[in-house]
């Protein structure tokens, strides 16, 4: 069930990697490749606000198995028309944001599969939402990575005519198990009404749930610890740009960003499940978000060497692959079983996790720019562990609370 997720990390793996290299073979330059790739993956910040859609009229189900259709439909278009810049961005904004869609449509279908699967296997339904949610991380690495290699070797080799078709199959492809996927029994009240009124109501619904949902405690908190730069790690999008500090080539970052960074990542979530038999998901979030601040601070002491940057670039991707299967985790608790807004609340709480990835980004850039790397990582790794220990003093104040979080035994 887990894999199943790997739709949205094929579509991003595109526009992360084989995007710049087909742009740049056909000599646009490189701010505008940066532009164009920026204005593609927007829709995982924005595309929130379209989750209510994902509760009402059909099942998740319908909405996962449409999106990836609709995302690999438009991957494909793309390709095709890869000599028209402003379509081929419309095109790929559109499929990129089909995959996130399809991604929250699931996630909200399978955290209410959760509890039926630990019923049936005399599990912790905590320990079961941790397992999965690892799995749909993994799914995500691996699809990152298979569409890094698989379309910037095909469109070298193949015609477009045939390899569009095959990028834009493989990115439906992981929608195959979903009939196998069992569906739990939830009637929407909209259920019965027609598609003119669904079509008249559905935005102002759209908001009126958006609204009921941030006047829950449980959701306002999780926002308040996604929001902070508990779990961010926004180090690892700027290394990349920073890697002549340690003399290392290009041809070196892209076998780094490339299939090693897929298999480490996918490999690090798988982690996860065996942390959470011994510590509660909110607890190990905290405790992997200081972990990791903490291997922040300890690059201050290592030489500026290609080893090093191996061991910045991996490292920080790891404890970034840890943190956010655990937000998953979270997110999965969070929601529980029969959540008439499950899909909704998860595409409020994951979007949530970006934000810290853009104005931490921003705020690195800028103190590289103006200190140094010694100073970045000081500031990065330093805010990340004061957040860690303000929110774990909220987070307990609150749980004293009855019903701050759902309970986890």
């Amino acid at each position: 069930m887990g894999l199943s997720n790997a739709t949205i990390g094929l579509a991003g793996g595109f526009i992360v990697l084989p995007l710049p290299q087909m742009l740049a073979a056909q000599g646009v330059p490189e701010i505008k490749i940066a532009a164009i790739s920026a204005a593609c993956l927007s829709p995982g910040f924005w595309v929130f606000l379209l989750g209510p859609m994902l509760d009402i009229r059909f099942t998740r189900r319908f909405y996962a198995t449409l999106f990836a259709a609709l995302a690999g439909i438009g991957l494909m278009t793309a390709v095709l028309m890869r000599g028209h810049l402003l379509t081929l961005e419309i095109l790929l904004m559109i499929a990129y944001a089909a995959s996130v869609l399809s991604s929250n449509a699931l996630g909200g279908w399978l955290a209410g599969v959760i509890p039926d699967v630990a019923e049936s296997d005399g599990d912790n339904p905590n320990h079961e939402g941790a397992r999965l949610s690892a799995w749909t991380q993994v799914g995500l690495f691996l699809g990152n990575g298979l569409m890094a290699g698989l379309a910037a070797e095909g469109m070298r080799r193949l015609p477009l005519t045939i390899i569009a078709p095959l990028l834009g199959a493989l990115v439906v492809l992981p929608a195959a198990v979903f009939p196998w996927i069992p569906v739990p029994e939830l009637t929407s009240p909209d259920a019965a009404k027609s598609t003119l009124n669904l079509a008249r109501d559905g935005f102002k619904k759209l908001f009126s749930e958006l609204a009921s949902l941030v006047k829950r405690r449980e959701v306002v908190l999780t926002l308040l610890l996604f929001a902070a730069p508990t779990g961010s790690f926004a180090l690892t999008n700027q290394l990349g740009g920073v890697s002549a500090d340690f003399h290392t080539s290009p041809a070196f970052v892209g076998r780094m960003g490339g299939v090693v960074l897929a298999l480490a990542g996918a490999t690090a979530c798988l982690l996860l499940p065996l942390f959470a038999r011994w510590i509660k998901s909110l607890p190990l979030y905290l405790l992997i978000g200081t972990v990791g601040s903490l291997f922040t601070l300890t690059l201050l002491l290592l030489p500026r060497t290609p080893a090093t940057f191996a061991l910045a670039f991996l490292g920080e991707n790891v404890v970034q692959a840890l943190s956010f299967t655990a937000a998953v985790a979270i997110c999965f608790a969070t929601i529980g079983r029969n959540n008439p807004l499950a899909a909704t609340q998860f595409s409020l709480l994951t979007s949530a996790t970006v934000i810290p990835i853009l104005y931490m980004g921003v705020l690195d850039g800028r103190v590289y720019d103006s200190h140094g790397l010694a100073r970045m990582y000081l500031i990065d790794g330093g805010l990340s562990i004061a957040a860690c220990a303000l929110m774990a003093v909220v987070m307990w104040h609150f749980a004293r609370q009855p019903k701050a979080f759902p309970a986890e035994p």
